[in-house]
């Protein structure tokens, strides 16, 4: 039947469509998914943490700060860029209206939405329009991934009370995946495969905690985060890349996302800030939707990028010319 690949052709699908298939389990048929036993165990929202946190072991373990110079220093950059993309919307927000938000925008959902990025399709883009140190950035992007950027920053907004231990105990998991990807590569690529295998659990469990209903309501919201998403990341890393890194400018245009493990940030912040709690349901089914737009209108905006300012290969050639 192929079902794993039409479910893969989907923005997000891996993650999005169990978060969907559940939400619907849950609304028409609540007490089905919490029977109990393992059945409740592997899905409903009591296993969300445990599959989240499987999978930031996973993600953890891909990060390799070992590269060439040129790679590093872009993937720093704009992973930089993209931290403070999401921060100062935030902080603003925040000081102005309060950690509620406004017109159902919280610092919560921008924080998470704004700062992550959908590293599948940086990835996939980079080969066909990047050069050789493209790809590497992605070892300090990869930063982006998880509630890191978005525990620190409700922290330093305010939003969020900050709590160096609790910050610890959230991405613990994703720090010992780290010490042991890089201390030995059998295991980096042993873990590799569990990123992508654990998003259906977490978009499962996730779901499992959601009413349909509220996912229709939030589809305006999801809308308005999308755009915010593309806008504030233009705005932060495009001058990044051109005038920090003195490059066309495409490779921040293909950043201008959210990633689909964002979905599950709410939900973690949650465990840390038990008082934002009230925003996981709103914030979850929002950051789905925005990951799912941007999906779709990244690699477009990143082609227009290309006609108007030029590849990573365009750019290399008038340097060799240059140079010659």
């Amino acid at each position: 039947m192929q079902i794993l690949k039409r479910v893969q052709k989907v923005p997000g699908g891996l993650i999005v469509i169990p978060l969907f298939i559940a939400a619907i389990i849950n609304t028409v048929f609540p007490q089905a998914l919490k029977i109990g036993g393992i059945t409740s165990a592997v899905m409903s929202s009591a296993g969300t943490m445990t599959f989240i946190g499987c999978n930031l072991m996973c993600v953890g373990a891909q990060i390799n700060p070992r590269g060439v110079v040129e790679s590093l220093k872009r993937g720093a950059v704009l992973a930089a860029a993209k931290f403070f993309a999401g921060f100062v919307p935030a902080y603003i927000v925040t000081k102005m209206f309060g950690v509620n938000g406004f017109l159902g925008i919280t610092p919560l959902m921008l924080m998470a939405a704004v700062t992550s990025i959908n590293s599948g399709i940086f990835l996939g883009l980079m080969p066909s329009i990047g050069d050789e140190y493209d790809t590497g950035a992605q070892s300090l992007l990869g930063l982006t991934t998880g509630p890191f950027f978005t525990l620190i920053g409700l922290g330093a907004a305010g939003a969020a009370a900050f709590n160096p231990i609790a910050l610890i105990a959230s991405i613990g998991t994703m720090l010992i995946g780290f010490v042991l990807g890089n201390l030995d590569n059998d295991i980096r690529k042993f873990l590799a495969p569990g990123i992508g295998f654990t998003l259906p659990f977490i978009g499962f469990c996730l779901g499992a905690g959601l009413n349909i209903l509220s996912i229709f309501k939030g589809g305006a919201t999801g809308i308005i985060l999308a755009v915010l998403v593309i806008i504030l990341s233009l705005l932060f890393l495009v001058p990044a890349d051109k005038f920090i890194l003195r490059r066309p400018g495409y490779a921040a245009v293909a950043n201008c996302s959210s990633g689909g493990s964002a979905v599950a940030v709410p939900a973690i912040i949650a465990q840390v800030t038990p008082s934002l709690a009230h925003q996981v349901p709103a914030a979850t089914t929002a950051i789905a939707a925005s990951a799912v737009i941007t999906a779709i209108t990244t690699p477009l905006l990143t082609n227009l990028a290309v006609k108007l300012w030029g590849s990573g290969k365009t750019a290399s050639e008038t340097k060799e010319k240059g140079e010659n």
